[in-house]
C-alpha cells in the first residue's frame, strides 16, 4: 500500500500537510486506500455501507491539493446518477474549503454528461451539433413502432416463421391474434432492449448482423420432447429492426441517450483531441463502477491515460454484490470484475469490507444471504455473488454512530397481505412514537405492492402522527412541467382566449396574482393586454396583472426557450426543489429541441413531456425527502440504492420472486412462438459474444438469462437488506396474490428458502 499522504517529494507547506493528513485520519483505515493513491490503475470493491463516497471525495481531495490542480489539469470523478453526483461534488467542495484551496482542481460528471460534454466540444468530429434533438421517450416508442413496421414489411418471410411459430392450424383469429402480439409486443420490446445493449457495446447494425451469422448450434430438444424446435435468426431480426430504428432517427435529426457516448469516442478517435483531452485529465475516479457498460469503460480508460507516459490514471470503485441493473439495461458488471481481476494480479487491488451503516445483527444477516444464496443448485457456472463478507467498523471508528445499536433482525408470517401491513403500520407507530427524529422505509419488488401498502397505511399513519410518503408519486405530484406548459402555451400564442385563462389560473394558483374575474379578462385578450383609447379602465388590481403578462411577453421575444424557462421558473417563487426540477426542465427542452429553437417547438417538447408522464422532478437535496425524520417512505428496491434509513421494512417475500421460479416465465400468448422470451435471448447471445464466449443456442441463451434474472434478484434482496441502520423487519404472507395486478386471486405461497 502506498505511503502516508502526501508524498514528500510533492514539496508541501507544513500547514497544507498537516490539513492533508487531518482529512485522512478522518476516514477508516479501508477508506484510505484512496487518500494513499499515488497514480496508475486502482479497483476497489465496496461493501454496503463501506463509504465509498466518502473515501472517493477524500481521495479526491487530497490528490487536487497534493498535486497543485487547476481548471487546466483536472481531476475528473463519474458516478451513476445526477443525485450521486451532486453529493459528491458538495463532499469535495467542503473539504477544498476547509484547506482553502479554489474549486476549479476537478470536475464531477454522470458519464452521459461527461460524454455529451466531449461530443458538443467537436461537433464537426462527434456528429452531434446544437442542431440535433435528444428523443423524447414518446417519439422513441413511435420510432421502435415504425422500425417494426418497416421490418415485417421488408422481411415477410422471417416474420411468417414467427407467426407460425411451433405450429399453427390457420385459424383466422388466431393468426390476427399473433399478429397483434408480434408488433404490439414481442417486437417493440426486443428493439427496446437490443438497441441500447447494441450501443452500448459499440456494435453498428452491420457488426450486429456479422455476430448473428457466426455459428449458433440448433436448440437440442429436451428429453422427452417430441415438437420440433424453430431456429429464429434472433440476432439477425434484431439487427435489422436496429438498422431500421437509425434510419428513422437520423431522417428526423434525433439522437437518443445512447449514442453520446458513442459519440464521444468518434471524437477521442482523433489523436490529437484525444491527447488534448489527456493533457487537461489527471486522472479518474469512478464510483458505482459495477454499472458501466464496456463502452463507457473504454471511454473513461482513453481519458485517464496519460498522453506522455502511457501510464493509466484510473481509479474505479464499486461492487458487483450490489449490481441489480444489468437484465433491463445495458449495465454489465462483467466488465469490472474483469478490471478487478486485472488490478489484483497487478497487485492494485483493495477490498473497503468496513461498514458502519448497519447494526451487527443486520450485518451478520446479509453475510448469510450470499452465502446461502450461492448454495442453490441452478446458477450453473455462474454464483450470485462473490464471497465478500461485511465486517463491522473497527473501535474507535473516526466516522459517527458506525453500528448504531438496535432491534436488530426481525422474522414474520402474517396471515396475509392485509395483515402484513397492519403489522408493520403497528411496528412503525411504535418505533417512531419512541423515536420521532428517526426514519423508515418498505422496499417492495413491484409498484403495485407500493400502490396496495399506501392505501393499507394511509389511515394508520394519520392515527399515529407519523408521515407517509410514497416515493413513486413525487414524479407524477410535479407541476412544474404543466405550470410552465401552461405559461408558454399562452406566450406562443397570447390572443387565445384559452391559453391566456389558463395562464392566469397557473398565475393565481403560485399566489403571484390577486383573484378577479379571469374569464372576463380573458375573453378579449387583445383589449386586455394592448387596451386602446377607447377600452374600458381597468381596475389597479387588473392592471398589475396585466403589467406582468406584457413583462412576461417581452422577455419571451428577448430569451431562447431554454433560458424562458428559467425566467418564469424565479416569476412563478419556485423553490429549490422545485428550480432544480425547472432547471432539469430546461435542460430537455434544450436538448430535445436544439438550435432552431422557438416557442412553438418548446410547446411541442413541454406537451409532450406532461403527455408522456415520464419525467420526474429533480430535488435539489435528493435523498432528504426520502429520509425525513418521522416518515415512512414506500419505495421499490430499485429505487432505494444509495439510501438507508433507521428501520427498513421488507415484505412478500415469496420463493417465487426471491430468487423466482425454477423455469423461465414465458407470458401465455407468447407461447406460440416457443418456450422463450426473445429479448432475453437475444441478449444472452449478444452478451456471450462480449464476453468472447461461444454464443448459445436459443433454450440455452434463455437458461442463461433466467439464471442471471434470479440471480440479479438476490442481489436486490441483498441491496434491500443493507439500507438498514437499526431494524430489519422481513417477512412473507403465508397466503398472497399470485399476481399483484389481480389482488382476488390468493393463494399458499411458500416464503423465500433464505428466510427459512
Amino acid at each position: 500500500m502506498a505511503a502516508p499522504v502526501p508524498a514528500p517529494t510533492l514539496d508541501i507547506s507544513p500547514d497544507r500537510l498537516s490539513a492533508l493528513e487531518s482529512i485522512r485520519l478522518r476516514l477508516r483505515q479501508k477508506q484510505r486506500v484512496l487518500a494513499d493513491w499515488r497514480g496508475g490503475p486502482l479497483a476497489v470493491s465496496a461493501v454496503p455501507g463501506a463509504g465509498k463516497s466518502t473515501g472517493m471525495a477524500g481521495g479526491a481531495a487530497i490528490a487536487v491539493a497534493a498535486h497543485r490542480l487547476h481548471r487546466g489539469k483536472q481531476l475528473v470523478v463519474v458516478t451513476f446518477t445526477r443525485s450521486a453526483a451532486a453529493q459528491i461534488r458538495d463532499k469535495i467542495r467542503q473539504h477544498l474549503q476547509s484547506l482553502k484551496l479554489p474549486m476549479g482542481g476537478f470536475s464531477v460528471y454522470t458519464i452521459h454528461g461527461l460524454s455529451l460534454a466531449i461530443a458538443h466540444q467537436h461537433p464537426d468530429l462527434s456528429g452531434i451539433d446544437e442542431d440535433l434533438a435528444v428523443l423524447s421517450e414518446a417519439e422513441k416508442k413511435r420510432y421502435l413502432r415504425q422500425a417494426v413496421d418497416r421490418w415485417v414489411e421488408h422481411s415477410p418471410q422471417q416474420f411468417q416463421e414467427l407467426l407460425e411459430g411451433g405450429g399453427f392450424d390457420g385459424e383466422e383469429s388466431e393468426r390476427q391474434r399473433r399478429i397483434t402480439v408480434l408488433r404490439s409486443e414481442v417486437l417493440p420490446d426486443l428493439a427496446r432492449t437490443l438497441i441500447p445493449e447494441a450501443k452500448s457495446s459499440d456494435s453498428s447494425p452491420d457488426k450486429l448482423l456479422a455476430i448473428a451469422r457466426e455459428q449458433i448450434p440448433p436448440p437440442a430438444v429436451p428429453e422427452g420432447e417430441e415438437w420440433v424446435l424453430p431456429q429464429y435468426p434472433v440476432l439477425e431480426i434484431a439487427a435489422e429492426l436496429y438498422r431500421e430504428y437509425e434510419r428513422i432517427r437520423k431522417q428526423n435529426n434525433r439522437i437518443d441517450y445512447d449514442d453520446m457516448t458513442r459519440a464521444a469516442l468518434r471524437v477521442l478517435e482523433n489523436q490529437t483531441v484525444l491527447e488534448q483531452w489527456q493533457r487537461q485529465v489527471f486522472a479518474v475516479f469512478e464510483d458505482e463502477a459495477q454499472d458501466s457498460s464496456v463502452q463507457q469503460q473504454r471511454l473513461l480508460e482513453l481519458l485517464a491515460r496519460d498522453p506522455a507516459t502511457g501510464q493509466l490514471n484510473f481509479v474505479r470503485v464499486g461492487d458487483s454484490n450490489q449490481a441489480i441493473n444489468s437484465t433491463f439495461t445495458p449495465a454489465d458488471p462483467y466488465f469490472f470484475r474483469q478490471f478487478c481481476d486485472r488490478c489484483r494480479s497487478e497487485n492494485n487491488f483493495s477490498k473497503m469490507t468496513e461498514a458502519g451503516r448497519s447494526n451487527i445483527a443486520i450485518i451478520e444477516a446479509a453475510n448469510q444471504l450470499h452465502r446461502r444464496a450461492n448454495e442453490f443448485r441452478q446458477w450453473g457456472s455462474s454464483i450470485p455473488f462473490r464471497i465478500q463478507d461485511i465486517h463491522p467498523a473497527p473501535i474507535g471508528d473516526p466516522q459517527p454512530d458506525a453500528n448504531p445499536d438496535g432491534p436488530g433482525v426481525e422474522l414474520c408470517f402474517p396471515e396475509t397481505i392485509q395483515a402484513t401491513a397492519q403489522q408493520i403500520g403497528d411496528r412503525v407507530a411504535q418505533l417512531l412514537a419512541a423515536n420521532p427524529k428517526r426514519n423508515a422505509a418498505v422496499l417492495v419488488r413491484y409498484k403495485s405492492q407500493v400502490q396496495f401498502l399506501y392505501k393499507q397505511l394511509k389511515d394508520r399513519a394519520k392515527e399515529a402522527g407519523f408521515q407517509l410518503y410514497d416515493a413513486g408519486q413525487s414524479g407524477r405530484r410535479s407541476q412544474v412541467p404543466v405550470e410552465l406548459l401552461a405559461i408558454v402555451q399562452f406566450l406562443s400564442r397570447p390572443h387565445s382566449p384559452q391559453y391566456l385563462r389558463s395562464a392566469l389560473d397557473t398565475l393565481r394558483g403560485r399566489n403571484i396574482i390577486p383573484k378577479l374575474n379571469y374569464s372576463r379578462l380573458a375573453s378579449i385578450p387583445e383589449q386586455f393586454l394592448y387596451p386602446g383609447p377607447l377600452a374600458p379602465e381597468l381596475e389597479p388590481a387588473e392592471q398589475s396583472v396585466q403589467k406582468l403578462c406584457t413583462s412576461l411577453l417581452k422577455a419571451s421575444l428577448e430569451l431562447t426557450p431554454p433560458a424562458l424557462l428559467t425566467f418564469l421558473a424565479l416569476t412563478l417563487r419556485y423553490d429549490a426543489n422545485e428550480l432544480a426540477t425547472a432547471d432539469k426542465l430546461s435542460d430537455r427542452v434544450a436538448r430535445q429541441v436544439g438550435a432552431a429553437a422557438s416557442l412553438r417547438s418548446a410547446v411541442e417538447a413541454l406537451t409532450e413531456i406532461v403527455a408522456d408522464a415520464d419525467f420526474s422532478p429533480l430535488e435539489a437535496d435528493a435523498d432528504s425527502i426520502f429520509t425525513r425524520p418521522n416518515q415512512l417512505t414506500l419505495m421499490t428496491l430499485h429505487k432505494a440504492k444509495g439510501l438507508d434509513w433507521d428501520y427498513v421494512f421488507l415484505p412478500f417475500l415469496h420463493e417465487r420472486t426471491f430468487p423466482g421460479d425454477a423455469k423461465p416465465f414465458v407470458p401465455q400468448g407468447h407461447r406460440f412462438i416457443g418456450e422463450f422470451n426473445l429479448t432475453d435471448v437475444t441478449r444472452a447471445q449478444l452478451r456471450a459474444h462480449l464476453h468472447k464466449q461461444p454464443i448459445p443456442d436459443l433454450l440455452s441463451a434463455q437458461q442463461q438469462a433466467h439464471q442471471l434474472k434470479g440471480a440479479e434478484e438476490l442481489r436486490l434482496l441483498y441491496v434491500g437488506m443493507t439500507r438498514a441502520k437499526r431494524l430489519l423487519w422481513m417477512s412473507a404472507a403465508l397466503e398472497a396474490p399470485f399476481t399483484w395486478s389481480n389482488l382476488s386471486n390468493v393463494s399458499p405461497l411458500p416464503p423465500s428458502p433464505l428466510l427459512q
